[in-house]
């Protein structure tokens, strides 16, 4: 069996580990002890694009609610609310990123790491095939939002 499962966004692979579990706001939580490492999925990097800049809102072990606001992120795209992933308790910080968040372009399943985050109990997160499942049905209405072509 694969190590990823890929999602196509037109030509460009998005590689969707299957050793980790997703969020709903593209994030990946990877298991570290009793805990996860969360990043950014390739699919969000990919329409992100360039992150520069990264700020957080809330402190280390910090208990938040299902999609609290975070932090920000900025890209040549755009700034961004970051949000949390489900309930639970964001314990500490990637702190080389604050300093330098090119990894989250380049490395996002590794050393792009955003934060380390406990999950409450009983919180539901995906699978990785649920995970491009997701991305499947919303592809439409992303490539007419990435278009500027929303009518809604």
């Amino acid at each position: 069996m694969s190590d990823h499962l890929i999602f196509m966004m037109g030509k460009f692979e998005a590689r969707i580990p299957t050793e980790r579990l997703f969020a709903e706001n593209h994030l990946w939580l990877k298991p570290a002890g009793d805990s996860y490492h969360v990043g950014f999925t390739a699919y969000s990097v990919r329409l992100l694009q360039d992150v520069y800049f990264l700020s957080w809102s809330i402190d280390p072990q910090t208990v938040v609610k299902h999609k609290q606001e975070i932090g920000e992120i900025e890209s040549s795209k755009a700034l961004s609310t970051l949000y949390a992933p489900s309930a639970g308790t964001i314990l500490e910080f990637n702190e080389q990123l604050l300093h330098d968040p090119s990894a989250i372009n380049t490395d996002p399943y590794e050393s792009g790491w955003l934060y380390t985050f406990r999950p409450a109990p009983g919180t539901a997160l995906l699978e990785p095939a649920a995970y491009v499942s997701l991305l499947d049905a919303g592809w439409e209405k992303t490539q007419r939002l990435i278009k500027g072509q929303m009518n809604d």
